[in-house]
């Protein structure tokens, strides 16, 4: 199947309700045009240096979401047009969202990447933390990041009952938080969970978002072609 034909078998299986992320970090930008043509406007990123570079390349109506990792100095690269940024894991990283989102003029919408996982490799807040974070003096001042919700890696495992749990316990956390902090806040409807291995069980528990690269584009397999 072509790269159209899963985004829209994609698209009637996850309904109108849940938002398809396209991750396409590592794919070539022909690739991510081929998912343009087909519909697709949101792609996900892991590094900052490769969606600058794709985001030179390709058309400006596109939505780039950065999912990976993302280091404090790096935030001013992306800043000017950075659609979402999914893994805010500290206050630190909000502040300087916030600092270059003011710089560009403009208000950049955040996921505050939670820790869900059963692994020690995975970033993310702890669910006292997350309460921390929107608790303290100076969240309240940022007035050009704005929190939309959620976001949360399972644990890599082929245990399907540990994977519903913890996102589960992520849709729990994001009923209370959305409760506590953003009930009168129409804009926190965001709760991103599930890759291509498990969406299925994440839309089941009330993901809103899935983000899926493999599905979509095949595996990442770097091929080296030779002229003979």
């Amino acid at each position: 199947m072509s790269i159209a034909d899963n985004i829209k078998s994609l698209k009637v299986e996850t309904g109108p309700k849940v938002t398809l992320l396209a991750v396409s970090k590592t794919k070539p930008a022909a690739d991510l045009q081929e998912a343009y043509d087909a519909g697709q406007r949101l792609f996900g990123e892991n590094t900052v240096q490769e969606m600058v570079d794709k985001y030179e390349q390709l058309p400006k109506d596109i939505e780039w979401h950065l999912i990976g990792h993302l280091q404090t100095n790096k935030v001013k690269y992306i800043a000017p047009f950075v659609s979402m940024i999914q893994s805010v894991d500290s206050l630190k990283l909000l502040h300087e969202i916030n600092k270059h989102a003011e710089k560009a003029g403009r208000i950049i919408d955040c996921l505050l990447q939670i820790y869900i996982a059963d692994e020690e490799t995975k970033y993310g807040l702890g669910f006292d933390e997350a309460i921390e974070l929107l608790r303290s003096d100076e969240f309240v001042t940022f007035n050009n990041v704005r929190i939309r919700g959620l976001m949360g890696i399972a644990t890599n495992t082929d245990n399907e009952k540990q994977i519903k749990e913890e996102y589960y316990e992520l849709k729990t956390f994001f009923d209370g938080i959305k409760q506590s902090y953003f009930r009168k806040i129409d804009t926190f409807d965001t709760l991103s969970m599930g890759m291509s291995s498990d969406y299925k069980l994440a839309i089941e528990q009330g993901s809103t978002m899935v983000r899926v690269g493999s599905t979509i584009f095949g595996s990442r397999v770097i091929k080296h072609w030779k002229n003979n």
